[in-house]
């Protein structure tokens, strides 16, 4: 059975230049356009992932993620114009799965679509992968060798991987790292994430796990 995907976008050319690529590609593909029709809709269908604009008319996109998230673990890719909301969608515990820029490359959509959908069907958990965290020792394992972690690199790479795909600023990290409110240059976690990279690739040399996002920080992803 194809996996199913909504598509909410308001903008009528967009929405069936998406839905075109997504049925060529294999899915099952449904289209609304106002976000106020989207809860009582994934109530009384089966879906996979909903591919969700930000603004929308009747209900703007982040209320509808919410309230997915509420009520279901459905995948969910934001989707934004506006550049400077990213920061926002970042900072929000929403439980999206991923965003979005416009404008953007139909092929691109759909590779993020794969990418997330594989994700979730072997479960979205680092568990899976061979890679075990130990917080209470701050010891970090692939296929049961140690990757020598300092405490400050153990939590770092624990915040990235308790959320796969999720994307942290720098600023996030550091939060995350040193909660004494001291003040580090941004550019520490850099260092931090090139020792992390290195240990990882001294037990798996042929993958990197450890993923940057031009401009915007780092995410995990297996």
């Amino acid at each position: 059975m194809p996996d199913r995907i909504l598509i909410v976008e308001d903008e009528s050319k967009l929405a069936a230049l998406l839905h075109d690529y997504l049925v060529q590609e294999g899915f099952e593909v449904s289209v609304l356009h106002r976000g106020d029709e989207v809860e009582p809709w994934v109530a009384a269908h089966e879906v996979d992932l909903v591919l969700l604009d930000l603004m929308l008319p009747g209900k703007n996109g982040l209320d509808v993620c919410r309230a997915l998230r509420a009520h279901g673990d459905v995948a969910i890719v934001m989707v934004t114009a506006r550049v400077d909301e990213i920061d926002r969608l970042l900072g929000l515990e929403l439980g999206a799965d991923d965003y979005i820029c416009k404008p953007f490359s139909p092929r691109e959509v759909v590779a993020r679509v794969k990418a997330i959908l594989r994700r979730v069907k072997r479960g979205g958990r680092p568990l899976e992968t061979g890679l075990r965290l130990d917080a209470e020792g701050h010891r970090a394992t692939i296929g049961g060798r140690d990757l020598g972690l300092t405490a400050v690199e153990f939590q770092l790479f624990k915040v990235l991987v308790d959320h796969p795909g999720r994307i942290y600023t720098r600023e996030q990290l550091m939060d995350a790292m040193y909660r004494d409110e001291r003040v580090v240059a941004d550019r520490t976690v850099d260092s931090h994430i090139k020792k992390i990279r290195r240990k990882i690739a001294g037990v798996l040399p042929d993958r990197e796990i450890v993923h940057s996002v031009y401009g915007l920080g780092y995410k995990y992803e297996w």
